[in-house]
């Protein structure tokens, strides 16, 4: 039993202090007095489905067109996805699409599509999304604001909406994410995410481009290293200006296949996140062991773990902008079980990374 006191003291004591870090009052992003020059890169490959709400939300950014350079770049999609750019692009001279069809150097995959961008980009700033993102109307500025000088990466805040299951999916990321910003926080550089990130011209070249990189299938948290360890500065933000909405998958197969290319690229991330989710695992082994505990003491574990969740995801939709009702954070503890159990033999399971319609080894990045 003191095995048993001590790690749940310990698991609620690491909840207790998170929640006052998140409630802990940061200091306001310094606003813009000037409007520079920004690239906007999108790699695309088979959205025809999905790219145009990204690009209509683009459209609708407050940031001086003349200054924006809005560069989408189709991986040899097999849709109709050049069609749909070049159809909504047609008017407007900020946007350009860019044919990618040869290699750059070591580069596959995303990372060519945006080795290619970032040479045909102008500007000093580059911000970089998904074809299955809708940013928030001030998302240019705000991660502007967030880049001082010596920041070479800014991470924004990503959710998904749309069904039941797509807001689960939403909530993955907010709690994701919120555990990432409180961790930089605290001056431990975790990662960035791809979907939703500003990198500077200057941070990028340091360290050679994607075409002089290994391939990696996380090529955003490759490139996340590389730029801190160059001794670049680095920001994970949360504020509803920074707020990207994505497409979640659309089955649980779909989604399986996304988590096991995370998996990757979540083995390589620093032991203090791997603690913090793994106690979840234990959190139920030692729960649910045989005769450990009576029913009633279990039940009231269990009750405080879900109202602590239940708590932080209230704290992070809140300081997002992003609503959700009470009885979906309920149940996303019984989804976040499930797919936890579910990603995990997926993950073990031999096979390969089904990732854009291709097919990749393990064993590669």
């Amino acid at each position: 039993m003191l095995f048993v006191t001590i790690f749940f003291g310990a698991f609620f004591g690491i909840y207790a202090l998170i929640l006052v870090l998140l409630l802990w009052p940061r200091p306001a992003l310094t606003p813009l007095t000037t409007t520079p020059k920004v690239s906007i890169l999108i790699a695309a490959r088979n959205e025809e489905a999905n790219i145009e709400r990204c690009l209509r939300a683009l459209a609708r950014l407050n940031y001086p067109a003349d200054k924006l350079e809005i560069l989408i770049g189709d991986d040899a999609s097999t849709d109709d996805t050049m069609g749909v750019v070049q159809r909504f692009i047609a008017d407007k001279p900020q946007f350009r699409l860019l044919p990618i069809r040869q290699k750059l150097g070591t580069a596959r995959g995303k990372g060519n599509v945006l080795a290619h961008l970032c040479r045909a980009a102008t500007a000093d700033t580059f911000l970089i999304t998904d074809a299955d993102m809708a940013l928030a109307p001030d998302w240019v500025q705000t991660m502007l604001a967030a880049a001082p000088e010596g920041v070479g990466v800014v991470t924004g805040i990503t959710t998904a909406s749309g069904s039941l299951f797509g807001r689960f999916q939403g909530l993955d990321w907010l709690f994701g994410l919120s555990l990432i910003r409180l961790l930089t926080d605290l001056g431990l550089p975790i990662t960035a995410v791809g979907n939703n990130m500003l990198v500077t011209r200057a941070a990028y070249e340091s360290i050679g481009g994607y075409e002089a990189l290994a391939f990696s299938i996380t090529e955003d948290l490759q490139l996340f290293d590389l730029i801190v360890r160059q001794g670049w500065g680095y920001r994970n933000i949360i504020t509803p200006s920074a707020l990207g909405i994505s497409v979640p998958q659309p089955t649980v197969m779909h989604l399986l296949r996304q988590r096991k290319r995370w998996m990757k690229g979540a083995v390589r991330l620093p032991w203090q996140l791997g603690v913090l989710f793994s106690s979840y695992g234990f959190f139920y082994t030692v729960l649910g062991w045989p005769g450990l505990l009576p029913p009633t003491t279990i039940v009231l574990l269990y009750a405080a773990k879900i109202a602590f969740q239940t708590l932080f995801l209230l704290i992070t939709l809140r300081q997002a902008g992003h609503r959700e009702s009470l009885g979906v954070l309920v149940l996303y503890e019984w989804y976040l079980l499930l797919m936890s159990l579910a990603v995990l033999a997926y993950t073990v399971w031999p096979g390969s990374i089904l990732w854009k319609e291709r097919r990749y080894r393990w064993a590669e990045g």
